[in-house]
């Protein structure tokens, strides 16, 4: 009897076209790379053109506070796939993973993919990608991986991804024509001149003259190349849900960008002066108008990424993430403060990319996901992250993994009654050390923690969203709190390149 009532309602359910099965969401995150709060103009960037992806925003929701896992590269990666935060992740800093050599040297490292790539997760971890495969879903990555060598288990294609196409290197991403590219786990060799980022301008070249530059434009660009792979992998999979971790390497320096790109800038500026390289990045004739250029670039792309699903059938039914890593460089030639690369938030070395102040970890986040996502709406929702791995599992109804730190934003999506962190926590074991916790409007800094420093500075992110007030000694009930929390979200580094003596690892 029990069978037969089984068949009874397949049946029924099989006949009758109004109880549909709902189809699972093609789901993208779009990475950018060191891309500002301040530069996309729905975040109100003026001078750098972002229709796409504004665009994006008007269709779907603006998240006003959001989060990175981490300001720089590698940990923000590492949280953002595995869902923990920066103190119970393995990956908790960049580490070139020294011990194998001259990592550094961009010829050899060329030459040798055991010089390549950043230290490597555990193998098998638990990461968006390998979630996803357990409810159907083919994976494929593109652009910048950065978490494991080539030659290691923690290449994308054994953390849980079907495919890959791009760089496995952070390294050899600091030249945007480079000598190849990865295709899994195989080197793709590209039509560019292999030149060190360290190389400058000839001795006897005119720094004014724009021909003096020639040999930093070269044929291959790798984010176009990346770019036509994910195209095609909509393609490939229009059929079947698929997910899609766009990395973007841009607008990570060095500045590069496709000429015809910097042409529709140049002059908008007034007369620049050229950046003549310096700190391992190459020399530019044109930084701002580049560094605009880049950013428009991958907002074109996005824009084709867009009109690639409609033409597919797709947008309908496709959940798109749009992100950054963390906060903008202050480096090789970028004018964050022409650019106001975090207004409103604070700008500049010590405060941006690197540091956790809300210009180096607070980024821009803009969902859209038609017929669920009600369009041009804006979210105050807290959120960092290690949040993405839960929603992503909610939404396609897979459970949750235990022993992470994320909670699912979806009913924020859905415009539904949210559940809020209690607090948001990061570490960071570079820069001399730093720790942060926002909890509600405040925000708890510690810095220069290697030279011993263990005070707590407070901020209140509702009147002072810049960090310019510190108001610990005003509330020592508030900086207890958040004392207690630092102490509770920290867990020793597994790696000793991560560990914080100070902390008692």
């Amino acid at each position: 009897m029990k069978y037969y009532l089984i068949f009874l309602a397949f049946l029924f359910t099989a006949c009758n076209p109004s109880i549909e099965q709902e189809t699972p969401p093609n789901i993208i995150i779009i990475l950018a790379d060191d891309l500002g709060y301040g530069e996309l103009g729905v975040y109100g960037q003026s001078k750098i053109k972002t229709p796409n992806i504004d665009a994006l925003a008007r269709n779907g929701m603006r998240f006003t506070q959001h989060y990175s896992g981490a300001p720089v590269c590698a940990p923000a990666r590492c949280v953002l796939l595995t869902g923990k935060h920066a103190g119970h992740a393995y990956i908790r800093g960049n580490d070139e993973w020294r011990e194998r050599g001259e990592v550094w040297d961009y010829i050899k490292a060329f030459d040798d993919p055991n010089l390549e790539g950043q230290r490597p997760m555990p193998t098998n971890s638990v990461t968006i990608a390998s979630e996803l495969k357990k409810a159907g879903y083919t994976s494929g990555i593109f652009g910048k991986w950065g978490l494991g060598a080539p030659t290691t288990e923690s290449i994308p294609t054994k953390q849980g991804f079907d495919y890959f196409y791009g760089y496995n290197c952070q390294r050899q991403a600091h030249n945007l024509y480079p000598g190849h590219l990865w295709e899994n786990e195989e080197k793709i060799l590209l039509n560019n001149e292999l030149i060190a980022p360290s190389v400058k301008l000839d001795s006897l070249a005119n720094p004014m003259e724009e021909s003096s530059y020639a040999k930093f434009t070269q044929t291959d660009y790798a984010p176009a190349k990346i770019h036509e792979k994910a195209i095609s992998f909509i393609e490939r999979n229009r059929e079947k849900p698929f997910f899609m971790y766009y990395a973007s390497p841009l607008p990570h320096l060095p500045l590069q960008v496709l000429s015809e790109e910097v042409e529709k800038y140049k002059g908008n500026f007034g007369e620049e002066a050229p950046y003549i390289g310096d700190k391992g990045y190459f020399p530019n004739r044109y930084p701002k108008a580049t560094y605009a250029a880049m950013i428009s670039y991958l907002d074109q792309q996005v824009g084709e990424l867009v009109s690639k699903l409609k033409e597919e059938s797709l947008y309908e039914n496709t959940l798109i993430l749009f992100t950054s890593d963390n906060g903008p460089t202050y480096l090789g030639g970028v004018d964050f403060e022409f650019f106001e690369s975090s207004k409103p938030l604070t700008n500049g070395y010590g405060k941006t990319k690197g540091f956790v102040y809300e210009g180096g970890i607070r980024v821009p986040m803009i969902a859209s996901w038609p017929g669920k996502i009600q369009a041009g709406t804006e979210s105050n929702h807290m959120g960092a992250f290690y949040d993405f791995l839960p929603t992503l599992c909610e939404i396609t109804d897979l459970p949750i993994p235990n022993n992470i730190d994320g909670i699912s934003f979806k009913a924020a999506l859905l415009g539904e009654e949210q559940t809020s962190h209690d607090y948001l926590y990061w570490e960071f074991p570079s820069y001399k050390g730093q720790q942060a916790v926002r909890m509600g409007n405040w925000k708890g800094i510690r810095k220069n923690i290697f030279e011993g420093n263990m005070e707590i500075e407070l901020y209140d992110l509702s009147t002072d969203l810049q960090e310019q007030n510190n108001i610990a000694t005003e509330h020592p009930e508030i900086v207890a709190q958040i004392t207690s929390i630092m102490g509770e979200a920290h867990t020793p580094a597994e790696l000793e390149r991560f560990k914080i003596k100070q902390l008692g690892d």
